[in-house]
């Protein structure tokens, strides 16, 4: 079966620990990755990753581990080596790619960087606070 034809991702949805709530994650999201806060409620932030379809914004959300997920389970603690995620990748122009690099090192954040020669990515990997992989990914027809 084919998804529908204008499926795109809308949100990425990660439980922050219960510090106030996930503070360290809205740092980390604003001034590392870059992103802005686009709406915070209590245990929740909501933070903008780019303009989306129909009116929808691409967004990162940062909920409370303390707060149900939407079929209304608890799940306890954030455990990252319990976690299904393996990670998650943003897109940034290739223009920018070098740049990134070098104020993500200048940040002195833990980062891996990786070639995906089969589909010409480039890609560099940064830790957040959690233990959460996130992926800045350009597209790079010279790597092959």
């Amino acid at each position: 079966m084919k998804s529908p034809p204008n499926l795109r991702l809308q949100r990425t949805a990660l439980r922050a620990a219960a510090e106030p709530p996930g503070r360290w994650a809205v740092r980390f999201y604003t001034e590392v990755i870059g992103l802005d806060v686009l709406r915070e409620f209590p245990g929740i932030a909501f933070l903008q990753v780019a303009r989306g379809h129909g009116g929808h914004t691409q967004t990162v959300g940062l909920f409370d581990a303390s707060l149900p997920d939407p079929f209304g389970a608890r799940r306890g603690r954030v455990e990252h080596a319990a976690t299904s995620l393996h990670h998650f990748a943003l897109e940034i122009d290739q223009r920018d790619y070098q740049d990134e690099l070098q104020r993500l090192q200048a940040l002195g954040v833990e980062l891996t960087t990786f070639e995906h020669r089969w589909c010409h990515w480039r890609s560099i990997y940064v830790k957040d606070p959690e233990g959460n992989v996130v992926e800045l990914v350009c597209f790079d027809e010279s790597v092959r």
